[in-house]
């Protein structure tokens, strides 16, 4: 059953509204390789504070990286300057200008569901090299799931 419902939910031939997405999703690897350039690299050499770096850092390791581009980069750059302005003063504004830039880097699980982009799990990678004539558990569940639906 849906969640807050009292009946199941419709099936996908049943529903009225079958727009399908104007993008397919992204499937983004979880294999902690660093990317992308380093931070002195992309702000000539300035010297900005560990927290700074550490931040820096961690987006060269994430997921969204993978599908990084040169113009994704920069926006870090130029994000790192108020990254770091944060960390010797807190305020909301430099906070909110922040969260609204990684928001559109695909930062928190809602971003990432909002772009379409789904971090690939071990589970699913090794689904991906079964052998032949063994079925994937999560076709299995579909299926299932389609026949009581």
């Amino acid at each position: 059953m849906a969640r807050g419902t009292l009946h199941a939910p419709k099936s996908e031939a049943t529903r009225r509204r079958r727009n399908t997405p104007t993008h397919g999703e992204t499937v983004l690897p979880d294999d902690d390789e660093v990317r992308g350039p380093e931070l002195a690299d992309l702000t000539a050499g300035r010297e900005f504070r560990a927290e700074t770096v550490a931040w820096f850092e961690t987006w060269r390791r994430s997921p969204q990286a993978a599908v990084f581009i040169a113009t994704d980069w920069l926006r870090l750059a130029t994000l790192a300057p108020i990254v770091d302005a944060y960390w010797r003063r807190p305020s909301a504004a430099a906070l909110s200008e922040i969260r609204m830039n990684e928001e559109r880097l695909g930062a928190t699980v809602v971003d990432r569901m909002r772009a379409r982009m789904r971090v690939e799990t071990d589970d699913e990678a090794a689904e991906d090299d079964l052998p032949a004539g063994v079925a994937s558990l999560t076709e299995r569940r579909a299926a299932l799931r389609d026949r009581l639906a």
